[in-house]
Parts: structure tokens; sequence; C-alpha cells
């Protein structure tokens, strides 16, 4: 069965072969491991998907992730301190409440990146003043979050319009899983109350995903930080696969909140990997199967290395997912 086939069987809980498995580089990565870490790539081109190559230019780096500053079709400016990782939002060009009065969505459009709502309203006004906001509930911030959020109405009916535009037969017409990531929590807590994340941005996902249930296809939401106590509530408004951090909310949240319940493509945890031996990541590739999966399906699991993950570890990394993705098989 093909890779595509076993993530739409574990997502419906319908058995599939192995258990689906990616791994993410990060452009740091190459330019400080280069050619050892594509030796290694080249070893494991099952988990690895495709991402060998035999003339790869490891300094080949852009948009955001190229040291300065740059600037979103928002008006946010990003800064980058550090070529090959990911910018951070400095600039936030509604910094006071009134500017909200009359800020307007950008006339380009550009999908529905990450970050797309919670973390575009971040953006917009910056941490503390959006905190602030869902404190003090002025008009203003709603708003602010119907400006943003009819703005990805547009930016998914036109992805779906694409999508139909591709004919009978195509990977869209048979079911396609749309890809979203919008970071909703922080490091042990969400940023707001559950109560008040389902009254203010709980109907934003609902409306933004309806229309993509509604037309047949299926949802994949990546997002950082703590959520368990939200992940039912996504899974309300339409999302069938849900990407949480492990570090984040631990096996004992998730195994309670969502195994069985809905399909997790487990972000392995990242911030221990550089610090693990390799004998420590291929025991918690195994809890991660063995508490989170079954055989019939549920489960996905996803790698990212950092330029911080020493070789030794990568490779366990990729060893272990070659390894256990067979588990139920």
């Amino acid at each position: 069965m093909s890779v595509e086939g076993d993530r739409l069987k574990a997502l419906r809980f319908e058995g599939p072969e192995a258990i689906p498995v990616s791994v993410g580089i990060l452009p740091a990565a190459w330019m400080k491991q280069r050619e050892a870490l594509d030796e290694l790539v080249h070893r494991y081109p099952e988990v690895c998907g495709g991402q060998a190559q035999d003339d790869r230019d490891y300094e080949a780096v852009g948009g955001t992730y190229v040291s300065g500053d740059h600037v979103d079709a928002w008006g946010c400016v990003w800064q980058n301190v550090h070529t090959g990782m990911e910018s951070i939002v400095t600039g936030h060009p509604v910094p006071r409440r009134e500017d909200i009065r009359t800020l307007t969505a950008p006339e380009q459009d550009v999908g529905t990146p990450h970050g797309f709502m919670y973390l575009r309203l971040q953006d917009l006004r910056g941490f503390e003043e959006l905190m602030l906001d869902f404190a003090e509930e002025p008009p203003e911030l709603q708003r602010l979050i119907d400006t943003v959020l009819e703005y990805n109405l547009r930016q998914v009916r036109l992805s779906l319009e694409a999508a139909g535009s591709a004919g009978p037969g195509s990977e869209a017409d048979a079911g396609r899983i749309f890809y979203f990531g919008d970071d909703l929590g922080m490091q042990d807590a969400l940023p707001m109350s559950p109560s008040k994340w389902r009254r203010y941005l709980k109907p934003c996902f609902e409306q933004i995903y309806r229309p993509i249930k509604e037309a047949g296809h299926y949802v994949y939401m990546h997002t950082d930080g703590h959520i368990a106590e939200i992940i039912g509530d996504l899974k309300d408004c339409g999302v069938d696969v849900v990407n949480p951090q492990i570090g984040a909310n631990g096996f004992d949240a998730l195994e309670e909140v969502a195994k069985g319940r809905i399909c997790v493509d487990l972000d392995l945890d990242r911030q221990m990997m550089p610090f693990w031996t390799p004998a420590d990541i291929d025991a918690h590739v195994r809890e991660a199967v063995e508490r989170l999966g079954s055989r019939e399906g549920g489960l996905w699991l996803k790698a990212e290395i950092g330029d911080d993950v020493p070789l030794a570890n990568a490779e366990a990394v990729f060893s272990a997912l070659e390894k256990y993705r067979f588990h139920y098989a």
C-alpha cells in the first residue's frame, strides 16, 4: 500500500499496513551536517520520504529562514538572527486597540500559512496586548477576529476551487487531506481558559473547516503547545488528524483524550532529542507506539531534526521509526 493509502487508513481507523511516519529536517541541520546527514537520509528512504538528493545545495535557504527582517502580507515584521531557523514576529502592525478599527485584510491571497488564525491575531497585536483583549473583551476583539476569519474563509474557498480544478480521478476528487497549522498552546497550558477559547476561537475553526468537510475532504491540524483540553473541540470543528507535541501534553493526557477518538500525528519530543541517548530515543518511539497506537490505526509519527540534534541521535530517530512502524503489522 502507498504511504498516502496508509495515512488515509490510519485516520479512518481501518487497519493500515504500517504506521505512517515522517521526518522534517530544518535547513539549519542540512547546513551543519551536510553530506553526513544526506548519507543517513539515503539509508532510510521509507522513513525520510524521498528527501534523498545527490546534488543538494546545503546553503539553499529562502524566505523567512534567511537572517534579517521580513514583512508579510499583513505588515507583520519577522526577525531572524540565525539563517536556517524560522523567524519570529517582532513588529506588530496593530499595537493599539484603536488601530483595530481601521485594520483591513490584505488584498493579496497568501493561503493559510502556519499561524493563520490564533497566531495571526497575536502577530498583529503582540502577545501581551492580545491577552489583555481576551481578558477585557472589548468590541475591538471580535472585530479583529472577524477580519482575520473572513480572510481565511476566502483562502479556503480558493483552495477548494483549486482542488476541484484537478478533475475527476484526482487526489482531490477521491478525498484530499488539507493541511493547517496554528500553535494554540504554550509549554504547559493554553494561553486562555478553555471556555474563552471555545467562545472566541472554536467558532472560527468550525467555519474554516466546514466547507472542506462538506466537500468530502479531510482536515489535518498541526498545533504546538499544550492543547489537551481542546483536542475534543478540534475534532468537533472537523479535524481528522491532530499533530500535538508529546513534550507539552504528555502520554497520559493524550491517551485519555485522543486515543481511539481522533487520529494523532504525534510530534516526538524534539526538545529532548539533543540530550537523549540513542537508547532513550528508541524507548521513546516504542512507548509512543504502544500507548497511542493500535492495530486499527489512529496514529502517525513525526520527527523534526534541528541543528542541535547529534548525528547519532538523528540516526536513532530514523532507525526507531523504521522498526516500530510495523509494530502492529
